[in-house]
């Protein structure tokens, strides 16, 4: 149920330029050989994507996914009498080694445990909105039209020899009701695009926090993560002349749960056998839009009111969040380990970044960045999400082609169509996010760190290299260029240092 990750921006895939893809990532830290049981998604839960469209902090879209896992129950006739005794594995063969296989066939006759999905739109209040079903252009000869297959996640080379085109027959074309185009959907595993030194930072920033980026320092290089990724048109996410939209994700349990004492296998239709009953309305266990928010602003004591808390709250003087974004303690636990002057307070820069969305000059004219016009007009209301302006900037080179083509800082770099504009697999958030918080968006700039100046006729890069960092940096090869972006995930077999029999 952890959401780690949720990313949103403009496809840069050839011919996809007008959409825009949504990717919400679950299940951190992910090791490839995580077996027996590897990483299905909870069949009782509800895993959401919102969007904002008129700058209110309140949902107008959602993307719902529920899950149903069907267990095939495996047998080998080796008991007495010949009967079946069950076997404790998810695989019991090859899987997606078909020469001909390709979207919507079926390739997981070798798996025992089957993972199927459905996704939902809802126009209005997520819960109650009108809800419409989302069809696969594609089924699979196992499935109707309304369900979508999740690959199951890289087991090893044994089971899958080809996990790369394995995954991308789960490439599903879907029809999105109220949504025009081709739209585009995949869950599975993914290799894990975030980047990070995460022990160092943690221990105290136990790293030079002005050395050198470099991609050897992700420590979570080589880990998995399930992404629940969506692209769709982004006519079909905004609403009359206003381009910004603000996106979250979160995922929801029933709230009540008793607890089996005498669970049979797994749930059947009635709920009557498994592991637990489960029931009475969402109640929502976790929330992320901005990266890092809820890790390095959100106090300890309060992450569990967060994780269940909705974006129009968030600045209410009596229960929102709006205190740790405008005093902010990691400058100042910083300050105290590296003697680094803190920006001064209330951190208003912080607020825009996270909160309202960023309204400024650019070449010369006041220009509402990420920020939607109800905002700017007062009849708004602000929220921690990620924002994107689907419009800005515009011309035929707006949206790079690739990683290669991408800055990973961003607007740090002036790369306007990098976070906080949204955000790409290569943006290194960590960086960006530290620096900003050391006031590289503020009008003094204490610290003489890297940012864009885009008061002239051009974005300009000032205080080039003067970063902000963790050490760890992306590596533009290590993402594809195509839907769903995040690479190939790791395989749990075989082993680097053990080689194929």
């Amino acid at each position: 149920m952890d959401g780690t990750d949720f990313y949103m921006f403009r496809s840069y895939e050839t011919g996809r330029e007008g959409f825009v893809t949504l990717i919400a990532n679950y299940q951190p830290l992910q090791d490839a050989y995580g077996g027996p049981n590897y990483f299905t998604m909870d069949p009782d839960a509800l895993y959401e994507i919102h969007i904002d469209n008129n700058g209110d902090a309140v949902e107008d879209i959602t993307f719902q996914f529920r899950f149903q896992n069907t267990y095939r129950n495996a047998a080998l006739p080796i008991g007495p009498d010949g009967a079946n005794v069950t076997i404790p594995l998810a695989n019991v063969g090859p899987a997606g080694n078909a020469a001909d296989v390709g979207p919507g066939v079926d390739d997981n006759d070798g798996l025992n445990v089957v993972e199927d999905y459905t996704l939902s739109v809802v126009r209005g209040d997520r819960r109650s909105g009108s809800v419409q079903q989302a069809s696969n252009m594609t089924p699979s000869s196992s499935s109707d039209a309304s369900q979508f297959r999740k690959p199951v996640d890289n087991i090893g080379e044994k089971t899958i020899s080809d996990y790369a085109t394995y995954a991308q027959n789960h490439v599903f074309d879907v029809s999105i009701p109220g949504c025009s185009g081709d739209s585009r959907v995949f869950v599975g595993q993914r290799a894990e695009g975030f980047v990070v030194n995460l022990g160092e930072v943690f221990d105290r920033i136990n790293l030079d926090p002005l050395g050198d980026r470099n991609s050897a320092s992700n420590i979570i290089e080589g880990a998995n993560i399930t992404s629940l990724a969506l692209e769709v048109p982004a006519s079909c996410l905004t609403a009359g002349n206003e381009p910004v939209i603000g996106g979250w994700t979160t995922s929801s349990l029933r709230q009540a749960r008793v607890l089996n004492p005498m669970p049979q296998g797994p749930t059947n239709a009635s709920g009557q056998t498994g592991p637990a009953v489960e029931g009475g309305p969402w109640t929502q266990v976790s929330r992320l839009g901005s990266p890092l928010v809820n890790e390095v602003v959100i106090g300890l004591d309060q992450k569990d009111r967060f994780n269940a808390s909705e974006p129009a709250g968030d600045l209410d003087a009596d229960t929102g969040f709006g205190t740790f974004v405008l005093y902010p303690t990691l400058p100042a636990l910083v300050n105290a380990l590296f003697d680094v002057p803190a920006p001064a307070t209330p951190r208003n820069d912080l607020v825009a970044a996270f909160v309202t969305g960023i309204r400024t000059s650019v070449n010369g004219t006041q220009t509402n960045f990420t920020q939607p016009q109800a905002i700017t007009d007062g009849t708004g209301s602000g929220g921690e999400m990620l924002r994107l302006n689907t419009a800005f900037p515009t011309g035929t080179d707006a949206v790079a082609p690739g990683p290669d083509g991408q800055s990973d800082l961003g607007f740090l770099a002036c790369d306007l169509n990098g976070f906080p504009n949204g955000r790409r697999p290569i943006d290194d958030v960590v960086d960006i996010e530290l620096s900003v918080a050391e006031g590289a968006i503020t009008a003094d700039n204490p610290n003489n760190l890297q940012t864009c100046d885009v008061s002239g006729e051009s974005p300009t890069v000032v205080n080039e290299g003067a970063v902000v960092n963790d050490n760890a940096q992306p590596d533009a090869g290590e993402y594809l260029t195509a839907f769903p972006y995040l690479n190939t995930p790791f395989p749990g077999s075989p082993n680097p240092e053990t080689p194929v029999q």
